[in-house]
């Protein structure tokens, strides 16, 4: 791989007990970057961010109108059920193809195209008649949106190189603070009784200028493949065991958030006993501390290390779940609810950070592994909680995600201390 700003240098490991130190940044910062000023580098980090607020504000606009697009095409939550499955399905599709074409064509290029071709099917959801094609468009919506994901975190991955600390967690932060201006605009555009398409063409509409005013500062880099011709792997061929674990944390941690994003309100509502209201206290409170968390984690783990904060992080989200479990009031659940949303907060930023400075894989092809690994857990944790709870009950649903927390702790624990 070479930057315009970074040329690693060439380094050959045969053995390594210490699988942290696979992630370890070793690389040359050119002059022109060492003597840049520091509010360039700073505008390179807006840029970046910009990109990470642009995904989570299509996102949250799409989520915001949900209950309209189900009204007006006459689906049962059944029907709606099997068409959402239609977002995942394209990411997954995406997912073998989107590292190779970061990689190939550069993440400031794919970011750029996937970003605007993202907004394109936001504009397009609204415009919806049948089931069918709210089905197609929300496949395209989820590819785009996968590529769009592993280009900007690639991106996030070298803009933290630039800053020599960790910035990730900032950066998925502002996906966070999207998601809550998606759902203010999307309750300002209701009391308009505008239609979701044309919530989706003016929200397009500013994506695209965030686009605009952007993507020059975007980091441009070129990635070679880490590894000689004659030794190329196959494009399904055993991934880095190193990024497989890195996966498995996020994992656990995606499972526990994909729990909370879906489940959390139910289990106020049916375990908690909350009145009408405050049945969205759990959700809420879970949301706000894990933004709160996005942006004050750099800093902690800039102070006190990837690893301990990951360890304290698994804890929290253990703690959290437990504490709702065995104390399913509504001032103990909230208090348990905020735990785990500060569990979570830096967990896959930080896993996704590790991975992109992999030194035998490519950022992008390294993202994709982890995130592809993570993402089953997002994609599987609220379902199989389902079907848990059904059989057994909502709280031992979520004392079965509890050891996940417990599960982060360990292998966190392991990596560290394989030496």
């Amino acid at each position: 791989m070479y930057f315009y700003a970074v040329k690693p240098k060439n380094i050959s490991i045969l053995i390594n007990f210490n699988p942290l130190e696979l992630f370890q940044t070793k690389g040359k910062i050119k002059k022109v970057y060492r003597e840049a000023k520091a509010s360039y580098l700073n505008r390179i980090r807006f840029a970046v961010g910009m990109f990470y607020f642009g995904m989570g504000l299509s996102f949250a606009t799409w989520a915001s109108r949900i209950p309209d697009i189900k009204t007006a095409l006459h689906l049962t939550e059944g029907d709606l059920g099997s068409i959402l499955f239609a977002l995942p399905m394209g990411q997954l599709v995406i997912m073998p193809f989107s590292g190779k074409m970061v990689t190939k064509f550069g993440s400031h290029r794919i970011l750029v195209f996937s970003l605007i071709m993202y907004v394109i099917c936001l504009a397009n959801l609204g415009l919806a008649t049948s089931a069918l094609q709210l089905s197609l468009g929300l496949f395209l919506f989820g590819l785009f949106g996968n590529l769009a994901n592993i280009a900007v975190n690639t991106q996030g991955v070298y803009t933290e190189v630039l800053f020599k600390k960790t910035i990730m967690s900032s950066f998925h932060g502002m996906w966070s603070f999207a998601g809550f201006s998606g759902a203010l605009v999307g309750l300002g555009m209701l009391a308009l009784n505008l239609s979701p398409f044309h919530h989706f063409l003016i929200v397009g509409g500013v994506v695209l200028l965030m686009v605009a005013f952007n993507f020059k500062f975007l980091v441009k880099a070129k990635e070679k493949n880490k590894i000689k011709t004659s030794e190329k792997k196959k494009l399904f061929a055993k991934p880095d065991s190193a990024l497989i674990w890195l996966g498995v944390i996020g994992f656990c941690s995606m499972a526990s958030e994909g729990v909370m994003f879906d489940w959390s309100g139910v289990y106020f509502k049916d375990v908690v006993k909350a009145p009408g209201p405050l049945v969205i206290l759990g959700y809420t409170s879970f949301m706000i501390m894990m933004a709160s968390g996005r942006f004050l984690g750099d800093g902690m783990i800039n102070k006190f290390g990837r690893e301990r904060v990951m360890q304290i992080s698994g804890v929290m989200i253990s703690v959290g779940l437990f504490t709702a479990v065995f104390l399913p009031y509504i001032i103990p659940c909230t208090i348990a609810f905020m735990m785990v949303g500060l569990g979570v907060a830096t967990i896959v930023p930080t896993v996704y950070s590790m991975a992109g400075k992999n030194p035998t894989v490519p950022p992008g092809e390294a993202l994709t592994i982890v995130s592809s690994v993570s993402f089953l857990g997002f994609l599987m944790g609220p379902p199989v909680i389902g079907h848990i709870a059904e059989a057994f009950g909502l709280q031992f649903s979520f004392a079965f995600i509890g050891i996940f927390g417990v599960l982060i702790a360990f292998m966190v624990s392991k990596i560290r201390t394989s030496a």
